[in-house]
């Protein structure tokens, strides 16, 4: 109960950037719940874990919502998310399922480089120039295990690298983010499922966990981030979106540095 207000707070804030900038916040929640579960005491081994599996099982619930408010405009390319599931999901419960049995600092290292490309990625809003039209559906499939595996071993909902995939395969950018959002729910279902069977036999895992999943910490962000994410959507079409992506940017920048410095 002393970390519900953290809890309570960081759901706040994740939600809220979701919906102004259009991330699953799990870029925001890895770091900060490391953070988090490391001053509770929890067994260092299982932490990174822990943040990443309880953030997928986060973003199962947000990105509902999410989903929900991109196809009632029409924007989900439901096509393209029939044909990328079965790799998306196989690929990320397999990632969840091989995060817990690499090298014990293999994906601190991953993430913190992660980090770094995504904070790039915004300062600099990239977004690459249309050259060829989307695979079919083995093509997909195969782009989508590649997408939830690095998903699985990140804690995000993918749009870090589906929007610039699609928008590489000429898709129109507002049509790009609904179909993100929309993979997105198969990526934190299947990395929440994944996670939770790797660890389910685990010893010294903190209690109420289902596995790698806190589900203290899953019930508070949750509920929080639920009522910020439409206020962060509301303001995207009045604050300067441009600038305050830069300003994430350097927020994503000085918690890769954190999580590195953490590392030496």
């Amino acid at each position: 109960m002393t970390y519900l207000p953290y809890y309570l707070t960081l759901g706040l804030l994740s939600g809220f950037v979701a919906g102004l900038l259009g991330v699953g916040g799990g870029l925001i929640l890895v770091p900060i719940l490391v953070w988090l579960f490391t001053t509770q005491g929890f067994s260092p081994a299982h932490n990174m874990l822990l943040a990443l599996g309880t953030s997928l099982a986060v973003i199962s619930f947000t990105a509902i919502s999410s989903v929900r408010a991109h196809h009632a405009h029409g924007a989900v390319n439901w096509v393209m998310v029939r044909r990328v599931a079965p790799g998306i999901l196989g690929g990320t419960f397999l990632g969840a399922w091989l995060a817990s049995r690499l090298p014990g600092q293999f994906l601190h290292y991953f993430f913190v480089a992660f980090l770094f490309y995504a904070a790039t990625q915004m300062l600099l809003n990239f977004k690459p120039a249309p050259h060829r039209e989307l695979p079919g559906s083995i093509g997909l499939s195969m782009v989508g295990s590649v997408i939830g595996l690095i998903s699985s071993w990140v804690g995000i909902g993918g749009g870090t690298l589906s929007v610039p995939f699609m928008l590489w395969c000429n898709n129109k950018l507002h049509q790009a983010i609904a179909t993100s959002a929309a993979i997105g729910f198969p990526i934190a279902i299947a990395g929440t499922l994944g996670y939770i069977v790797a660890g389910w036999n685990t010893a010294s895992l903190p209690a109420y966990s289902a596995g790698y999943v806190y589900l203290p910490a899953l019930a508070a962000i949750a509920s929080s981030s639920i009522l910020t994410a439409p206020l962060g959507a509301r303001l995207a079409h009045r604050l300067p979106v441009a600038i305050l992506k830069r300003i994430f940017a350097v927020l994503l920048y000085a918690l890769g540095i954190k999580m590195a410095m953490g590392l030496m």
